[in-house]
């Protein structure tokens, strides 16, 4: 039944549940469209609640590229919370957008922006709040296309049987190219049934339609490959922009606190570090930066239709733009007196970013962070971090002399090749800086260290390299909780049950969707929540389907083994990958690529659109 909800419907709903404001949509700068003169409509969901999805500056893009187009329709729609939900299921309320209140099945598009694993329940539980059939194979024609996008679809056969397409790199010209194509679709009458426009989809270059592809294994069960069986290429190849689109300027203002609430702007895409661990580093390239008048412009229009007193340049690495110094002083000036607050949340570990820091936080010395991710140089240079004890000393005495008070460090554990010796090195260090910032400040310091266990992600060279064993990751944990105590330090780490599942469903093949539709159909959602994360849930689940969730990340595969996300080219070559996994063993460095190209492969895949942009566009030499 396709329905737009009553004031009434919705008031009565929102009594029962905690945070209305989640659901009430109506936000400034929210876009309400008339939807009789759209020739296609999409609901674009972040399978998480609405303080997380407010967050994404991927989605707010899309939303505002969508927009423009006077043909389109772009609403939003978030993962409710448990109260929410169960108000829903009692009194028998879909799931709606926040900005007409139309149910999600009357939408021609649902649109998914997958960017953690732990999210992939609350997926088929939005489409089942939403009255959409959770199977792919079970949609009527007259069912919303289900899509998704994001960093997660690098790897998109764990939900295969869920999501009719994935739109596989930056969504900012293959979504309008998917939403014309439903619309023509449409017009024409549904001709050929929904079976006709995925065929339609699979021909636009970066979609892949996973119905139309097959996976193959061997009698032991060894995956051998995916094939396509239909209308499709042989491997679907990411999308890019050759130049950054225009940058948000009328960001809608959330009714609540959200996790970032502040103007954003993004400054570049792309980093040029290497670092071999870093899935985002691979899958984002080439680095293509925003040029300093426009990014001021931005801000000025922002800080004008929003009012905000606080402005992030996004990136994966902001103290890499050619222009931040331009950046940061052009922000402040124009907004001299103003009260404006620039934040950077991306800095490089070296004296140049704490001056910036300085710059931008003048009065009120937040603490500051670095992310040295490895305790020892030697499994720094393994995984080509390019950043040396001398470096991190230099820049918190830096720091210290600038007065800060409190440093925050990043690390991971269970690297390629790490020892126990390396994470010895982890606690050695936070003692040492604790030590400076007292010599510096001539007063106690507080030096807080995040631990994560390592993940190898697709299309990184450590794909190849298997999840550390739960015995190594505990003691490991316990050699840090030993060497890291005492006033003014403190110690976090990553739980090892939300490890192995992000492990699991990052890197599993389709056999997992069994086990995804058999936990959530148990109880499974709101993963990445502590409260409502159930690890007996998920291995249940594993052993029902007969998955061992271990077996897929617990070994190390050979350099012609086939992977389950082989079928997607992110434009950066397998024999790339392979080189930089071999220089990690051998410890040898590969230089920012800015200054030394190393045949990644990305300009030779992306030739045209480089062209186009202008050979000076990109951060390649």
């Amino acid at each position: 039944m396709r329905v737009q909800l009553s004031i009434d419907t919705l008031s009565a709903l929102l009594e029962r549940v905690q945070k209305p404001a989640r659901y009430a949509g109506q936000e400034f700068n929210s876009i309400t469209k008339d939807w009789s003169a759209a020739r296609a409509t999409i609901a674009l969901a972040y399978p998480d609640i609405y303080e997380i999805g407010m967050s994404n500056l991927g989605l707010a893009i899309l939303y505002d590229l969508a927009n423009r187009r006077e043909d389109l329709v772009a609403e939003r729609v978030y993962a409710p919370w448990d109260d929410c939900e169960a108000a829903m299921r009692e009194a028998g309320v879909p799931l709606w957008s926040l900005e007409t209140r139309r149910t999600l099945d009357e939408f021609d598009v649902i649109g998914f922006s997958l960017q953690h694993e732990l999210n992939y329940t609350n997926v088929l539980n939005m489409l089942d709040l939403a009255g959409v059939p959770v199977l792919g194979a079970e949609r009527a024609d007259d069912a919303p296309l289900v899509i998704a996008g994001g960093s997660c679809t690098y790897n998109p056969e764990p939900l295969a049987a869920f999501i009719d397409a994935f739109a596989i790199g930056e969504g900012e010209e293959v979504l309008l190219e998917i939403l014309d194509a439903v619309a023509a679709w449409k017009e024409a009458g549904r001709s050929g049934g929904r079976g006709a426009l995925l065929e339609r989809l699979a021909v636009i270059a970066g979609v892949y339609v996973p119905s139309l592809y097959e996976p193959s294994y061997s009698p032991d069960g060894t995956f051998l490959g995916t094939r396509p069986v239909g209308p499709a290429p042989e491997r679907v190849a990411k999308r890019i922009v050759p130049v950054l689109g225009p940058a948000p300027t009328r960001p809608i203002l959330p009714t609540m606190e959200t996790v970032h609430d502040r103007a954003v702007v993004e400054i570049q895409r792309g980093c040029s570090r290497g670092c071999r661990f870093c899935q985002a580093g691979i899958i984002y390239r080439p680095i293509r930066e925003r040029p300093v008048e426009e990014t001021l412009s931005a801000i000025d229009e922002i800080l004008a239709h929003s009012g905000y007193h606080e402005v992030s340049l996004m990136s994966l690495s902001s103290s890499d733009h050619s222009g931040i110094a331009a950046l940061v002083e052009g922000a402040m000036a124009a907004d001299a007196g103003g009260g404006l607050s620039v934040s950077l949340p991306s800095l490089r570990i070296d004296s140049f970013s704490v001056g910036l820091a300085e710059r931008i936080q003048s009065t009120r010395k937040t603490g500051f962070t670095f992310a040295p991710e490895a305790g020892s140089q030697r499994l720094r240079d393994v995984i080509n971090k390019g950043v040396t004890e001398e470096d991190l000393l230099r820049a918190a005495g830096a720091a210290f002399r600038a007065g800060w008070n409190r440093i925050k460090l990043y690390f991971m554990i269970g690297l390629p090749t790490e020892t126990d010796e390396d994470v010895a090195e982890i606690a050695r260090l936070a003692r040492d800086l604790q030590r400076l910032g007292r010599e510096v400040r001539g007063r106690p310091v507080d030096i807080a260290v995040s631990v994560a266990t390592f993940v190898p992600k697709p299309h990184t060279p450590f794909q190849w390299e298997p999840l550390a064993s739960h015995e190594d990751v505990e003691r490991r944990q316990g050699i840090l909780r030993r060497g890291i105590r005492g006033r003014g330090l403190k110690l976090s780490w990553s739980e090892w049950d939300n490890t192995w599942l992000e492990a699991a469903l990052a890197r599993g093949d389709r056999s997992v969707g069994a086990v995804i539709h058999r936990a959530w159909r148990a109880g499974a959602r709101l993963d990445a929540w502590r409260e409502h994360f159930s690890p007996d849930t998920w291995r249940a689940a594993f052993a029902a389907e007969g998955v061992d969730p271990l077996a897929a990340v617990g070994r190390r595969r050979s350099v012609d083994e086939a992977l389950p996300w082989d079928v997607i080219d992110c434009g950066v070559t397998r024999r790339f990958l392979w080189r930089e996994y071999e220089r990690a063993v051998r410890g040898d460095l590969s230089p920012d690529c800015r200054a030394n190209c190393h045949g990644c492969g990305v300009t030779a895949s992306f030739s045209a659109a480089r062209d186009a942009a202008g050979r000076g566009a990109w951060g390649c030499p």
